[in-house]
Parts: structure tokens; sequence; C-alpha cells
């Protein structure tokens, strides 16, 4: 028993899935534990013992790996595209292990782009509570009044009528009919930042990520990637994972009493 735990965590873990997406394969009745179909969510089993499947598959719990990658612009942040497009499956056959994507980057944007087996930092990163910092840099038609600039910082109401947060945004420069802005984001909606730029009237017309959590792709050409650094991935887990592993305990402890 000691050695059991919570059959979405070892999924998880293993590199199939976050632990929300792995509570949906569960419920949905696609993990199997040695032969028989489970689908409470309550369900614990050993790693190493027993014989765990997702959609037929056995899993294996793999050593977490980390890298970061410089997606290029006209890529879709997908392992395979039915359209026939770059996908960043094809970028990902530079790496050895099995690893997924931490977010998306839109087909247009380049930029950092962390890539990972670990589905336990994955799902701590994407957690809209933590309010990861994604640094941006957007070319926007025609030149900017501080009206509409404070509007960026302020909250703009997009196109279904969600009203953004507030969000760190400065000028870099302006080019002929064109303005250069940085934006820094705490959150993450669907093409959030050209929506951002529709609804004031200037569209973007170039966008990059240049950072992610703190993550920078200075010295990543686009299209290659690098393992991360001992001293970036502690300071992922130390600001990020371990609040999340703190949180889940609390949660727990309260369910308890």
């Amino acid at each position: 028993m000691a050695n059991q735990e919570r059959l979405q965590k070892i999924i998880a873990h293993a590199g199939v899935a976050s632990r929300r997406a792995a509570e949906r394969m569960i419920v949905n009745g696609r993990v199997r534990v040695n032969g028989r179909v489970v689908r409470e969510l309550g369900t614990r089993a050993d790693a190493r013992r027993d014989k765990i499947e997702v959609d037929g598959k056995r899993i294996v719990r793999e050593k977490p790996v980390y890298y970061l990658v410089h997606k290029p612009r006209e890529m879709v942040t997908t392992l395979s595209d039915p359209e026939g497009r770059a996908h960043l499956g094809e970028l990902l056959e530079q790496i050895n292990e099995r690893v997924y994507p931490v977010g998306r980057l839109d087909y247009h944007t380049s930029g950092v782009l962390l890539v990972t087996n670990d589905g336990e930092l994955t799902e701590a990163l994407l957690h809209p509570k933590k309010k990861v910092p994604k640094i941006y840099a957007a070319k926007l038609r025609g030149f900017l009044d501080v009206p509409e600039l404070d509007k960026l910082r302020n909250g703009v109401e997009l196109d279904d009528g969600y009203v953004t947060a507030k969000a760190n945004v400065f000028v870099l420069r302006e080019e002929q009919r064109n303005t250069w802005i940085q934006v820094t984001l705490y959150e993450g909606k669907n093409r959030q930042i050209h929506r951002m730029a529709e609804a004031i009237g200037h569209p973007v017309q170039r966008l990059a990520r240049l950072e992610f959590a703190g993550l920078k792709s200075d010295d990543v050409r686009p299209g290659r990637c690098r393992p991360l650094t001992k001293k970036e991935l502690d300071r992922l887990k130390r600001d990020y994972l371990n609040p999340a592993k703190k949180a889940r305990l609390e949660a727990a402890l309260e369910e308890e009493q």
C-alpha cells in the first residue's frame, strides 16, 4: 500500500496528460488497471507492480524531462496536423522522450514554448490562479495614443464580452505606420492579444512571445530547443509547483474535516 498513488497522478507523471485530463480519461472509461476498466477518481495503484493502460496502451513512468523550444512562425502547436501544415511534432523529433507542449502559441506566433512529460508541472503552470507571466512583443497597425494604451493596461472588452485582466503594456518603438509594444499577460485567453488589439482598432501585424514563466529563448534559434538548466527548473518548481502541491494538500485536509 505504501507505493500506491492516485491513478490520475500516475498517468500525469508518465507524461500521458495533465492530472485534470487524466481524471477525464478515467471518468470516460479509457483507463484499465490489471485488465479492469476503472472509472472511480479515488482509485489507487502501484505504478511499478500494476498493469496500467490508457486507450489500450500500457503506460511506463518516465523520467521527467524539460525542454525550451523556440517555436517558429507558421507552425501549429500540435503533434500532427491533418491539413499538412508544419507542426510541433516535427520539431520535437529532435527530442528522444515523449513530451507535450505546456499551452499553445498561434500558427503565426513565434517564441518561447516549454515542452515536458511532467503532467504535474504542466497543470500548475496552466492553472489560472497561478497568474504565470507571459511577455510578448506585438507589432500593431497604426499609432497608439495614451487612452488606447490605458485600455490595454486596465482591461478591454473582447468580442465575447469578456473584459481582460490588467496587463503591463508599454511602447517599444514606432516605425512607418506601425507601433511595437511589449505586453505582459497574467492570463491566457484564446488569441488574447490579437483580440485586445482588434478591440482598440489596431490589428496585430506580428507577434512573438519573449518569455513564459521567466523562461527566455534568447540563446535558441527558431526551430531549435535545449534542456532547461537546473537553475531554471528549480525556479519553476519553487514558484509554481510547490505552491500547487501545498494548495492540494490544504484542500485535501479541508475535505477530511
